[in-house]
């Protein structure tokens, strides 16, 4: 019997997979708990229908990531934080500050997880910080660390 997986089952297949099981653990199993459908023409034609429908979102979340990172690597975000001598911070700044900074400057919100911030910056200056938007897209952010 063929099966539409409607969920990911641990070594048969993923989630959308077509897969061919025996009749028994198909009808004790799989279909009693919701982990598949039998695969009739109108099943494979709705399973075909979804997959288009989450490539197109996907090709629109794409597009929007890379729309994102063209205008942040435009931007030059400004941190103003306490300083002593030869520009050691009182503190640090984090990859949380630099979301609020974004936001606060030019309106955009972004998760402060997206901010590949390897340490927290202890130093005035300028840097440059990766931001992964979408798996395929990655912007640079410059980012200007002022004493006060």
């Amino acid at each position: 019997m063929e099966i539409i997986l409607l969920q990911d089952v641990k070594s048969l297949g993923k989630k959308g997979d077509i897969v061919k099981v025996n009749d028994g653990y198909a009808r004790n199993f799989l279909l009693p708990k919701k982990l598949g459908v039998e695969a009739t023409k109108q099943n494979l034609y709705e399973l075909n229908q979804q997959k288009a429908a989450e490539e197109k979102r996907q090709r629109e979340l794409l597009e929007e990531a890379k729309n994102l990172a063209k205008r942040l690597e435009e931007l030059n975000v400004k941190l103003s934080i306490k300083a002593g001598e030869g520009g050691k911070t009182f503190g640090s700044v984090s990859s949380k500050e630099i979301a609020g900074a974004i936001k606060e400057q030019y309106g955009i919100d972004i998760d402060k997880k997206k901010l590949l911030l390897a340490d927290p910056i202890k130093q005035v200056g300028s840097y440059t910080i990766p931001v992964k938007l979408h798996p395929q897209v990655t912007a640079q952010l410059k980012l200007t660390v002022e004493a006060v």
